[in-house]
């Protein structure tokens, strides 16, 4: 494994909710307004600013298949996009809802309130 790959591979494992993003990005940021509406934790990498952003985004689409961003992570689950977050928060996956899944995953603050599972 090489060193970017090593790096995006830490970052998804150690962050309750990793998000590869780009800063200029839209989608990027709808994605990051709909963790910070759900009141998410999350680790996040804008790659337009690391050194290294081009060939982690290299070793995500590696490990994912997925080429554009944001590229989401939720307890070390790959999500997919923007349109991929925004199905899970409408429909849940695997019969959790976006909440359940935050929750399991330990993306809410101490404290923080992470409401009810009713979106």
């Amino acid at each position: 494994m090489d060193a970017a790959q090593k790096k995006a591979q830490q970052l998804i494992d150690d962050n309750a909710v990793m998000v590869f993003s780009k800063s200029y990005c839209p989608y990027c940021a709808n994605t990051k307004r709909v963790l910070d509406g759900l009141d998410a934790k999350y680790g996040l990498l804008e790659l337009n600013e690391e050194s290294d952003g081009d060939e982690i985004q290299a070793a995500l689409v590696k490990l994912t298949g997925q080429r554009t961003v944001p590229n989401v992570f939720i307890g070390q689950q790959h999500i997919g996009g923007n349109s991929d977050l925004e199905t899970v928060v409408r429909n849940g996956k695997g019969g959790k809802s976006i909440k359940e899944l935050l929750r399991a995953a330990g993306a809410f603050e101490l404290g923080a309130s992470s409401g009810s599972d009713e979106e």
